[in-house]
């Protein structure tokens, strides 16, 4: 009969898989302004071991009342930078060693599952309205896409951003013995 982990048990698990990621991940938000969807970023930002995340353009903080309700304290997880313009995310993210990504679609943009996201990689999720900024599409080494098949063009902002770390971690740990 199957039955759901005990606190302790998913404790042991989390650790035996960060003992075996190495990959460093990071994320810029690009004026993303709803507090739920920035809130909800900082959750899954911590469940999949992000390092940082640079705030960029006019993207609420998590310290942001509304965002503390989604994030469930998980903001305190990872550190975080105060808005900036969005080339200087980028810059940062590149002087730290980082491969910066935008999730965005693009004409030269590659689907999420081709894209190397192997290696320490800072993926970037745009404005819920308008996806990312021409300066910022500029700015970054290249662009993937997530491909859909249903009738809706996109998905919210903060559920892109969980499918594309949880797509880095996958290609990390896609070559791990079978455990």
């Amino acid at each position: 009969m199957r039955r759901q982990l005990r606190p302790t048990d998913v404790k042991r698990l989390n650790r035996t898989w960060r003992r075996q990621t190495g990959n460093r991940l990071s994320l810029i938000l690009e004026s993303v302004t709803s507090p739920f969807n920035v809130g909800s970023i900082f959750r899954s930002a911590a469940a999949f071991g992000v390092d940082q995340i640079w705030l960029a353009g006019n993207a609420t903080p998590p310290t942001n009342p509304k965002a503390g309700k989604t994030a469930l304290g998980t903001d305190r997880l990872v550190t975080w930078h105060d808005p900036m313009p969005v080339t200087e995310a980028v810059k940062a993210a590149r002087d730290d060693g980082y491969t910066v990504l935008a999730i965005e679609l693009t004409a030269e943009a590659v689907p999420l599952h081709r894209a190397d996201l192997g290696r320490d990689v800072c993926l970037v999720v745009g404005s819920e309205d308008h996806g990312c900024s021409p300066a910022l599409l500029d700015a970054v080494d290249g662009a993937c896409y997530i491909p859909q098949v249903g009738r809706v063009g996109s998905v919210n902002v903060a559920v892109a951003a969980a499918i594309a770390l949880a797509e880095a971690r996958r290609q990390e740990w896609q070559t791990l013995p079978d455990s």
